[in-house]
Protein backbone atom coordinates (compact mmCIF):
# COMPACT_ATOMS: atom_id res chain seq x y z
CA UNK A 1 0.00 0.00 0.00
CA UNK A 2 1.02 3.60 -0.95
CA UNK A 3 2.53 5.69 2.26
CA UNK A 4 -0.41 7.15 4.00
CA UNK A 5 -1.57 11.07 4.33
CA UNK A 6 0.18 12.36 7.31
CA UNK A 7 -3.05 13.47 8.86
CA UNK A 8 -4.45 9.54 8.79
CA UNK A 9 -2.95 7.65 11.69
CA UNK A 10 -3.68 3.76 10.41
CA UNK A 11 -4.72 2.25 7.57
CA UNK A 12 -7.62 0.96 9.03
CA UNK A 13 -8.61 4.14 9.45
CA UNK A 14 -7.63 4.78 5.92
CA UNK A 15 -9.77 1.72 4.56
CA UNK A 16 -13.06 3.40 6.74
CA UNK A 17 -12.85 6.32 5.28
CA UNK A 18 -12.66 5.13 1.92
CA UNK A 19 -15.32 3.39 2.01
CA UNK A 20 -17.81 5.78 3.84
CA UNK A 21 -16.71 7.85 0.76
CA UNK A 22 -16.93 5.53 -1.91
CA UNK A 23 -20.27 4.92 0.27
CA UNK A 24 -21.26 8.42 -0.56
CA UNK A 25 -20.73 8.51 -4.41
CA UNK A 26 -22.73 5.19 -4.60
CA UNK A 27 -25.67 7.36 -3.06
CA UNK A 28 -25.53 10.19 -5.67
CA UNK A 29 -21.99 12.62 -4.64
CA UNK A 30 -20.04 13.71 -6.96
CA UNK A 31 -16.42 12.89 -7.35
CA UNK A 32 -13.60 15.39 -6.16
CA UNK A 33 -11.28 14.45 -8.62
CA UNK A 34 -11.01 13.62 -12.23
CA UNK A 35 -11.50 10.14 -12.65
CA UNK A 36 -8.92 7.71 -14.26
CA UNK A 37 -10.95 5.03 -12.63
CA UNK A 38 -14.89 3.46 -13.09
CA UNK A 39 -14.45 2.17 -9.79
CA UNK A 40 -15.59 4.20 -7.37
CA UNK A 41 -13.50 2.52 -4.51
CA UNK A 42 -10.32 3.43 -6.18
CA UNK A 43 -11.63 6.91 -7.46
CA UNK A 44 -12.58 7.39 -2.94
CA UNK A 45 -9.03 5.98 -2.16
CA UNK A 46 -7.32 9.08 -4.67
CA UNK A 47 -9.46 11.65 -3.28
CA UNK A 48 -8.23 10.60 0.52
CA UNK A 49 -4.44 10.16 -0.39
CA UNK A 50 -4.78 13.98 -2.17
CA UNK A 51 -6.55 15.34 0.84
CA UNK A 52 -9.40 16.31 -0.94
CA UNK A 53 -12.34 15.10 1.27
CA UNK A 54 -12.68 17.03 4.97
CA UNK A 55 -12.70 14.67 8.03
CA UNK A 56 -12.12 15.02 11.51
CA UNK A 57 -11.89 12.30 14.59
CA UNK A 58 -14.64 13.25 15.84
CA UNK A 59 -15.34 14.34 19.55
CA UNK A 60 -13.40 11.99 22.22
CA UNK A 61 -16.10 9.77 23.81
CA UNK A 62 -15.61 8.98 27.60
CA UNK A 63 -16.79 5.70 29.11
CA UNK A 64 -20.08 5.48 31.31
CA UNK A 65 -20.97 4.03 33.99
CA UNK A 66 -24.18 1.54 33.79
CA UNK A 67 -26.60 0.72 36.49
CA UNK A 68 -24.45 -1.47 38.40
CA UNK A 69 -21.36 1.60 38.64
CA UNK A 70 -19.07 -0.10 36.16
CA UNK A 71 -17.45 1.22 33.57
CA UNK A 72 -17.40 0.06 29.89
CA UNK A 73 -14.35 -2.26 30.55
CA UNK A 74 -16.64 -3.53 33.45
CA UNK A 75 -14.23 -2.43 36.03
CA UNK A 76 -15.71 -0.27 39.30
CA UNK A 77 -14.26 2.85 40.19
CA UNK A 78 -11.85 3.16 42.80
CA UNK A 79 -12.91 5.15 45.68
CA UNK A 80 -11.32 6.16 48.44
CA UNK A 81 -13.20 6.37 51.92
CA UNK A 82 -11.71 9.39 54.37
CA UNK A 83 -13.71 7.83 57.21
CA UNK A 84 -12.54 4.01 57.21
CA UNK A 85 -9.38 2.85 58.99
CA UNK A 86 -6.20 2.17 57.02
CA UNK A 87 -6.07 -0.88 55.87
CA UNK A 88 -9.70 -1.85 56.31
CA UNK A 89 -12.12 -3.02 53.20
CA UNK A 90 -15.63 -0.96 53.67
Amino acid sequence: MKDLPEKIDSKFRYVLLSAHRAEQMMRGAQPRADAESQKLTTVAMDEIMNDLVAWDYGPEVEPEEDALGTDALGEAPETVSSDAEPGSLS
